[in-house]
């Protein structure tokens, strides 16, 4: 649909008694006109997003009403989840027995400690005992076999020890994988025990809310609508046949359903990149000069779109063309073909056939108007 806006001028008809039937009589002007796209949409919130759930559970508490104003971080609501409070329980007391184990006073390090510090002593001990039989043996004192047989044990005791070291360090490794594992599994609790409160991602207005205190939710169930509170746009459809015409920086004039005899200013912000098979339009972004003094979102409103200007454009009154583009021109006998560019409620233009020297004839007597709407509209 296009429409157009033409500066309100006065125009005199003359009243003409011919062979007994009223007739009235005009000549063309010209002015500039706007032409504009007409278009319907809603309004909406910018940044408007669905809060939805993180966890399964029910609905234990909602601290914000539709319309109130929320803030980044407020929880929105809360939601009961029995088996993340108790997954967090049993992680939190798992990570502090891991947490104990890597303690230099934890019993399986005191063991490996207490089996170091005995290995240590029988290596000294069996040291000792090594250089005595060797002695001896220099002296023949002892047998070769003797002396080989405590050579072999005092190899056993340093093998022994260091046994212990190692035995000692791979417990300790050990007790802190299990504190890492712990730590992680805590954590990966605690941050779903903390989904549990639903909290806002942006500061906004919630427009709507989809659940009540009692009402289970499953994870990704949407709980409310928040948005943009001061920042509201117009969505708009613009039908294939008008679509090439639509640039991004055109000017907008919107009125809204609810008191259409107030018109905003905006500006054509963004045509968005994909067809709406539902609506079988276009979705374009309109965003206004001044902030909004009404502001719920989904009302409905039309707007046109200021897509040019006819200089001295040539017009005629609606009522002096019929339905086949003809017009009565005064001193022919049949009515003449006109070439004309769009047709409104109430007036023609037209680019071929007459010119603003033209005298029309017309019978219809409601055609004596004598000024002119400043918007009218036509649909293509």
């Amino acid at each position: 649909m296009k429409k157009y806006k033409i500066v309100p001028i006065s125009f005199i008809v003359c009243l003409i008694i011919a062979c007994g039937k009223p007739t009235i009589e005009t000549k063309p002007i010209r002015k500039d006109i706007t032409e504009t796209v007409f278009a319907t949409g809603v309004l909406e919130a910018e940044n408007t997003y669905h809060l939805t759930a993180e966890v399964d559970g029910y609905v234990a508490q909602i601290n914000f009403e539709e319309g109130s104003l929320i803030n980044k971080n407020d929880v929105f609501a809360l939601i009961s989840n029995q088996e993340h409070e108790i997954n967090l329980q049993s992680a939190n007391a798992l990570y502090q027995i891991a947490a104990n184990n890597t303690k230099s006073n934890s019993p399986l390090l005191l063991q490996a400690k207490n089996n170091i510090a005995y290995a240590q002593k029988k290596y000294q001990q069996d040291s000792v005992q090594l250089y005595r039989y060797k002695k001896l043996f220099e002296v023949n004192s002892v047998s070769k076999l003797e002396y080989e047989n405590m050579e072999v044990q005092f190899i056993s005791a340093k093998n022994n020890l260091a046994n212990a070291n190692e035995n000692y360090q791979h417990q300790l490794q050990i007790n802190k994988e299990a504190l890492i594992y712990n730590e992680a599994k805590l954590k990966i609790n605690s941050v779903a025990f903390t989904n549990n409160a639903l909290k806002a991602l942006t500061n906004g207005r919630v427009y709507k809310k989809y659940k009540q205190v009692g009402d289970f939710v499953k994870k990704g169930d949407v709980l409310a609508l928040i948005g943009s509170a001061k920042s509201l746009y117009a969505k708009v459809s613009i039908d294939e046949g008008n679509i090439n015409k639509i640039k991004v920086g055109q000017q907008v004039l919107v009125t809204l359903n609810t008191n259409i005899n107030k018109v905003y200013e905006g500006k054509l912000i963004e045509i968005l990149p994909q067809f709406d098979e539902a609506t079988q339009s276009f979705v374009c972004k309109i965003k206004f000069n001044d902030e909004m003094d009404f502001k719920i979102i989904n009302t409905q409103l039309q707007c046109n779109i200021i897509v040019g200007v006819q200089k001295n454009a040539l017009l005629i009154p609606r009522n002096f063309i019929d339905y086949g583009g003809n017009v009565l021109v005064k001193g022919d006998k049949a009515t003449r073909k006109v070439k004309t560019n769009f047709i409104s409620n109430e007036w023609v233009h037209v680019l071929e056939g007459i010119d603003e020297n033209t005298i029309l004839v017309s019978d219809k007597t409601n055609a004596t108007k004598t000024e002119l709407n400043p918007i009218q509209s036509n649909q293509n």
